[in-house]
């Protein structure tokens, strides 16, 4: 199953923060929207970085809660992996294992910000694939038994 496959289902919501805002709105977001990381987004729209929440525990380790007045460029993770629309489920459960991080902006064909697949997602896809095949495999042996 391809990334564009899983973004249909998903939605086209792209929830961004601006590199200037402070933390403490990232972290309202973040509550709000119910969701463990949020895009960071230059005034193009383009992909400038990511906060995580575990970009922000690092934050209140080090600065304590004064960091809630800094600004997410302070914290996020510039450094962004992506994937692209035509990635497979399997190749980022992998990339995402390997790299310990649990969300992936996602670029169209254009390197524009497409959407982000959580490690979530990609479970749920794995899962649902599974039990297709499951009930297929189920299927069959019952018509040739």
């Amino acid at each position: 199953m391809t990334v564009a496959i899983m973004l249909k289902s998903k939605g086209p919501d792209i929830i961004s923060v601006a590199p200037r805002e402070t933390i403490a709105s990232a972290v309202a977001l973040l509550a709000k929207m119910k969701i463990g990381a949020v895009v960071v987004c230059g005034p193009d729209g383009e992909l400038i970085g990511i906060l995580s929440e575990r970009d922000i525990v690092r934050g209140l380790g080090e600065h304590g809660t004064d960091v809630m007045g800094h600004t997410v460029e302070s914290l996020m993770t510039a450094n962004v992996k992506t994937c692209t629309v035509h990635d497979t489920a399997d190749g980022l459960m992998q990339r995402m294992t390997e790299g310990r991080f649990r969300h992936m902006p996602v670029l169209d064909d254009n390197g524009k910000l497409a959407g982000v697949i959580s490690i979530g997602d990609v479970v749920k896809r794995r899962i649902s694939q599974l039990e297709s095949e499951t009930e297929a495999m189920r299927e069959y042996i019952s018509g040739h038994g």
